[in-house]
Order: C-alpha cells, then sequence, then structure tokens
C-alpha cells in the first residue's frame, strides 16, 4: 500500500468516493450531486485550497481524506484568520481497523502545520469519532447552525 496526493486527473474518482462516503454514513441520495462536486474539486485544485490524500493499494484506492482551507478574518485567537477543515475522510469497510484513516489523518495535519495553519476542526461521523478523539481532537461547543 501507499499514499499519494490526489491530482485534477483523479476528479470523477474523487466524486464517486465522496458519493459512498455520503451514503455510507446514512445520507440519502435524493438529488445529484455530481456538478457541484466536480466544481467544487476543480476550484479546490486550481486555487490549492484542498488537499486530499488517497491510500492505494493493487491500484484500487482504499482510503482517502482531504484538508481544505479558509480564509477568516484575523483575531486575538487567529492571528492568520486561516482555518484547516479535515473532510472526506472514508476508509473502504473491508480496510477499517488497520490504522490507514489514523495514517492519513496524521498526514494531513503534517501538511497543515507545515503551512502555518493553527487551527483544524472537523466533523465526525460514529464512524470517525473514536479516531478523532484518540488522536487528540476535543468537541467545541460555541458552533452554532441554521438551515
Amino acid at each position: 500500500m501507499h499514499y499519494r496526493k490526489a491530482t485534477i486527473e483523479d476528479l470523477d474518482l474523487l466524486c464517486e468516493i465522496r458519493k459512498r462516503q455520503l451514503i455510507h454514513e446514512g445520507l440519502d441520495p435524493v438529488f445529484s450531486i455530481d456538478d457541484e462536486l466536480k466544481a467544487f474539486f476543480r476550484k479546490s485544485f486550481e486555487d490549492n485550497t484542498m488537499i486530499e490524500l488517497l491510500a492505494v493499494e493493487n491500484e484500487k484506492i482504499i482510503a482517502t481524506g482531504a484538508v481544505v482551507f479558509y480564509a477568516y478574518p484575523p483575531s486575538y485567537s487567529n492571528k492568520t484568520g486561516m482555518s484547516a477543515y479535515i473532510t472526506n475522510m472514508f476508509t473502504e469497510p473491508v480496510y477499517r481497523g488497520k490504522g490507514i484513516a489514523t495514517k492519513i489523518l496524521d498526514m494531513l495535519v503534517r501538511e497543515v502545520k507545515s503551512s502555518g495553519v493553527t487551527v483544524i476542526r472537523l466533523r465526525a461521523s460514529k464512524f470517525g469519532m473514536p479516531v478523532y478523539k484518540k488522536y487528540g481532537f476535543v468537541e467545541e461547543s460555541d458552533w452554532l447552525c441554521i438551515k
């Protein structure tokens, strides 16, 4: 097995993996998001706001994870205003429990730290929560959402 960064050539594959991840997490594919996913990934590659890592075994993608960089106004708690959001973490079920997600997470955190960004957030599924907590992520209670 080896790990590599995804490129624009992986666009269709990234879209398929993302949809499989969302369905696996319990979301119902009630409408197509193909065009939106392609546009997101294309723009992210073009403006270098995302790093997506792939775990590959026998030329098959068995796991993935990404970090997306966002700019917020600088503050006293975050001087640069830059924040990182870890997303798209997915390991094919037969490969779980082998440390692959933890390895990808560690590689992503290292990428973030080497970029100078000091704030890393993520939203965890029930499958990922134990991995993130074991790694050292803690829950925050100061975020609100409206839909």
